[in-house]
């Protein structure tokens, strides 16, 4: 990733706020998207960035498609909701009209739980083809969707992440939307949780303003306004159709076309940002990005992260806070320059008045988010080094 030290556009990754724990435990939830390797290509480095713009080698354009749609599915450890996963995709496949078909790779992040042994034994013999891709490496989650991506004989390239489910009918709408709009880079769906509560599933670029929203929890307290709310459009009636920013990652149906001018993702950013930086790559040369709330995808990672019942940060949590702030700090870098650096400057300042607020504090609660700022302050300071101000990616495995 070559590092730019002007003022680049307003554009930003959505912080994760480390602020809320919901988004650590959504990443330790979904480490569908902690990515690996192809088995056959030990020691395999992620592809060049030659003549594109993402750091990434592109999609080949291909003459003609062997099927409708490539669906790409990438899972770590995630056997049972991979399953379910698949089930739901082949009984979305057996619906497809005539004349529309679809394949499955699904990308195993070497997992330990037998989860590739299972989709080569209960899968092989499916209506529609699943093709496994092994691993031996994790490479992040880019990378892996890279893996398969590259592999793809669709027309259209759909992800969907281990722990996301078809509604009825979402395959079929999904390519149905993007034959309807030529025009179209990437469409996303409305995620919904197990419960049937919204997720965030239609975002805006954000930016340090926006950034100091979510961090201050003032898009929290306020969604209903266009100012407070923007980060995540929650102002906006999620039942229309609109044109975006972003969208996230637990499903996205993406054109070919797209991908071949602007390239696949940016192995640099190992977890987080990933889809923001492709979405704004996408956007940039022109193709828009639309978000369409008759697809409906059940998405279990929010749900789950909205069952955390203490504030404390674990080992586990806080490597994959550092994770999220190295990606923070690429990003910036990459789309902003010399703004990376603001992106520091806002979270040590919020972190040290977090921290002046509740350390005196005699509730037990207040202290542990006291103690909870130092440890990202110290985080923050890492993570600046370790990406020398968002100009290097560390070396993968993260």
């Amino acid at each position: 990733m070559a590092p730019t030290d002007g003022d680049g556009p307003t554009y930003a990754f959505p912080t994760r706020s480390t602020l809320y724990l919901s988004h650590i435990e959504e990443a330790l939830r979904s480490q569908s998207g902690v990515a690996m390797q192809d088995h056959s290509l030990p020691g395999r480095k992620p592809p060049g960035s030659a003549g594109c713009e993402g750091g990434s080698a592109a999609v080949n354009p291909l003459p003609s498609y062997g099927y409708s749609a490539s669906i790409v599915v990438v899972s770590f450890n995630t056997r049972d909701l991979l399953r379910k996963c698949l089930q739901s995709i082949l009984g979305e496949c057996e619906q497809l009209p005539a004349g529309l078909t679809a394949e499955i790779l699904v990308v195993d992040n070497a997992s330990s739980d037998g989860s590739a042994d299972m989709v080569e034994n209960e899968f092989s013999a499916s209506s529609s083809p699943v093709r496994l891709i092994r691993s031996e490496t994790n490479l992040g989650f880019g990378v892996a969707n890279n893996l398969a991506l590259e592999a793809a004989e669709g027309k259209y390239l759909v992800l969907l992440n281990s722990d996301a489910f078809f509604h009825t009918g979402a395959l079929r709408l999904a390519i149905e939307h993007l034959d309807a709009n030529p025009a179209v880079g990437i469409g996303g769906a409305r995620l919904v949780g197990s419960d049937g509560a919204a997720q965030p599933s239609a975002r805006s670029f954000p930016s340090i303003w926006h950034d100091a929203l979510v961090l201050t929890s003032l898009s929290a307290r306020f969604p209903r306004s266009r100012i407070f709310g923007a980060p995540d459009r929650t102002w906006a009636d999620p039942n229309q159709p609109a044109e975006v920013d972003w969208l996230p990652g637990a499903f996205l149906i993406a054109r070919r076309e797209a991908l071949a001018r602007v390239g696949l993702f940016d192995p640099d950013f190992f977890l987080y940002y990933e889809e923001v930086d492709l979405c704004r790559r996408v956007k940039t040369a022109g193709f828009p990005i639309l978000y369409w709330p008759d697809i409906v995808v059940t998405h279990l990672g929010g749900e789950s992260s909205r069952q955390l019942d203490s504030h404390k940060l674990s080992g586990h949590a806080s490597e994959v806070v550092l994770w999220r702030m190295r990606s923070t700090f690429l990003y910036y870098r990459k789309h902003h320059g010399w703004k990376a650096r603001l992106a520091l400057w806002l979270e040590l300042a919020l972190f040290s008045l977090s921290r002046l607020r509740n350390s005196r504090n005699p509730d037990p609660a207040r202290r542990q988010i006291a103690e909870d700022a130092a440890l990202q302050k110290h985080l923050l300071r890492q993570a600046w080094r370790d990406t020398n101000g968002g100009r290097v990616s560390p070396p993968s495995p993260w």
